[in-house]
């Protein structure tokens, strides 16, 4: 099922591998692990939803990466970083934000609500943003 499909953009190889341990314990596939702009595109295609970090070995490029592959390639996002101010993209390109240092409970409900298996999580560690527009 495509839906269960993961990316992980994340330069810090120590909290991608983190990532990646949690989802592939709990029955997700990984697609990728991406450390910057052009890697995550790349990856992004066939992908379901991604965990994203705002600032990577390409600057803050974070927010950019996930309003294409949202925009491109339907993948839901959801940031994962220490730096929540600097999204500056909001509910058009992602579900919402996990902010470091994350649980691996707020990982899980995350990966849930963005493959639809979970309704919105009750995790404060999870800050949803509610669709404007709809």
């Amino acid at each position: 099922m495509m839906t269960k499909t993961a990316l992980i953009v994340e330069d810090e190889i120590f909290v991608a591998l983190d990532l990646e341990r949690i989802l592939i314990d709990a029955g997700y596939t990984v697609a990728a692990i991406a450390a910057d702009s052009v890697s995550a595109i790349e990856a992004a295609p066939g992908c379901g939803f991604a965990f994203v970090d705002v600032n990577l070995r390409d600057g803050p490029t974070g927010p950019g990466i996930a309003q294409r592959m949202a925009r491109d390639f339907g993948v839901k996002v959801v940031f994962v970083t220490a730096n929540p101010s600097q999204i500056d993209c909001d509910g058009d390109c992602a579900l919402g934000y996990i902010r470091k240092p994350f649980s691996e409970a707020a990982i899980l409900a995350a990966a849930a609500m963005a493959t639809g298996a979970g309704e919105t999580p009750a995790n404060d560690d999870i800050v949803v943003y509610r669709p404007t527009g709809s």
